[in-house]
């Protein structure tokens, strides 16, 4: 496919949204367009960036932005921490994405498996943390599963979403620039979650002006693609020479 790119920037937070949607649909199916990667973009990049989206994803190497939504140079404002957490600095950036660059859309990035997760879980059942800043960072992560656990939610996968939402009304509540932003209309913030395993993201939070949406339940569709992993693994150990 063409890198080149000749599509309007997006105007309003749905049209930036779509955008998102769209390149991650493409990712997930294979047939990515790799819009904005060519030498003329960078040329054109030098006199500044006209992001149009501001991603806050976890740090994971298996969850690059601009792959897993399809996007190239100077499309997506990135902030990236291990399970996407937050402190004044990281707010900080994104409140600089979102001020100082034509963003129209805020997306929470989660994903499944995630390790900075499974550490929070751990350390809550042991009542022990890691040794070093990991130790700090995992604090930071530790009340969505303590929210989670409270609604008797104590999978990995359910950890996750709620870490997502948590992280979406945490922005929204402590900038007051996000929070400004949200309601003049000019942005809408969105907690998606990765799956490693399909490269399709769930929507499972979202605040602004989006229009409708179809917000996923993703306690159970990720515990459904678990059931279906787990059912084809099963075909296979018994059927060694089939597929």
């Amino acid at each position: 496919m063409s890198s080149s790119s000749s599509a309007a920037a997006p105007q309003t937070p749905r049209e930036a949204f779509d955008l998102l949607l769209a390149g991650n649909r493409r990712f997930a199916a294979n047939s990515q367009h790799y819009p904005n990667q060519g030498s003329w973009r960078r040329s054109a990049l030098t006199q500044g960036q006209e992001p149009f989206a501001v991603i806050f994803s976890c740090a994971d190497s298996r969850v690059p932005p601009e792959l897993i939504f399809d996007r190239g140079l100077g499309d997506l404002f990135t902030v990236r921490t291990a399970g996407h957490s937050t402190d004044p600095g990281v707010v900080g950036t994104i409140e600089y994405g979102v001020a100082a660059c034509p963003t129209k859309v805020l997306a929470v990035v989660g994903h499944s498996s995630c390790g900075s997760i499974a550490a929070a879980i751990e350390a809550r059942q042991s009542n022990d943390l890691p040794n070093g800043f990991i130790g700090e960072l995992v604090q930071r992560v530790l009340p969505s599963v303590e929210a989670a656990n409270r609604s008797g939610r104590t999978e990995l996968h359910e950890v996750v979403a709620e870490n997502v939402r948590r992280t979406v009304r945490e922005l929204v509540e402590v900038s007051d620039v996000i929070g400004g932003k949200i309601d003049a209309g000019e942005l809408a913030i969105v907690g998606f979650v990765y799956s490693l395993s399909s490269g399709e993201t769930d929507i499972v939070d979202a605040i602004g002006d989006l229009g409708r949406i179809d917000l996923v339940d993703v306690v159970s569709v990720q515990a459904e693609r678990a059931t279906y992993a787990a059912d084809a693994l099963r075909q296979r150990v018994a059927s060694p020479m089939a597929g």
